[in-house]
């Protein structure tokens, strides 16, 4: 069991690290003279393929994770959110040299968030016994809904991209990847107690 849940912490923690670094690749790309400074950190690979390459890597790391904790129904959200993540990875990859629709990512971070909503929600309702944690993985889990509506809203063509649709694209996907990246490594960190040893699993009753 031990071994079990380190590896499920870890593979959580990677995928969260890889999330922030997404976040912080796509909003500093953004940024004034972003594009110039970031290639020469590159070597030789567009940003685009290092972005597809970071959410490509994390949603295998999540995919993991669920895999790892099959045992637990809610744990296929995990996968599932990594599934997509993945999908996304690979897109953006291939929009290096192929174009991808806003309206197609969307959708996938539609079933990134969505499904992770769900673990959290179920999450928060095993852990009734530690108040903070349940409250802090609702809340988490009523944003990842607002953040799936919103591209639902971007999919479905109720929400305008004004006046530039590139700048909102990558300031909405930086925003989410940032906030899917505080939700994987406060959840990575709900597995160790405060002393450092391994903490049941959230999704087990307590």
């Amino acid at each position: 069991m031990a071994q079990r849940l380190s590896k499920s912490w870890s593979l959580l923690a990677v995928c969260g690290i890889l999330d922030a670094l997404f976040a912080a690749v796509i909003l500093f790309m953004w940024s004034p003279d972003g594009f110039a400074t970031l290639r020469s950190f590159v070597h030789g690979r567009s940003a685009i393929e290092q972005l597809g390459l970071l959410a490509l890597v994390a949603g295998v790391c999540a995919i993991a994770a669920g895999i790892w904790n099959s045992k637990q129904a809610a744990s296929w959200f995990l996968a599932l959110n990594g599934l997509a993540c993945s999908a996304l990875g690979t897109m953006v990859m291939l929009g290096a040299s192929r174009p991808v629709k806003f309206r197609t990512i969307a959708l996938l971070i539609v079933v990134m968030a969505a499904s992770i909503a769900v673990y959290e929600l179920v999450s928060a309702r095993k852990l009734r016994q530690h108040p903070f944690e349940e409250w802090l993985l609702a809340r988490a889990g009523v944003v990842s809904i607002g953040f799936a509506m919103v591209f639902l809203g971007f999919f479905l063509g109720w929400i305008r991209l004004e006046p530039s649709p590139s700048a909102q694209a990558f300031h909405w996907l930086g925003s989410y990847f940032a906030f899917s990246a505080i939700c994987m490594l406060g959840m990575a960190l709900g597995y160790l107690r405060p002393s450092g040893a391994i903490r049941r699993d959230p999704l087990q009753t307590a």
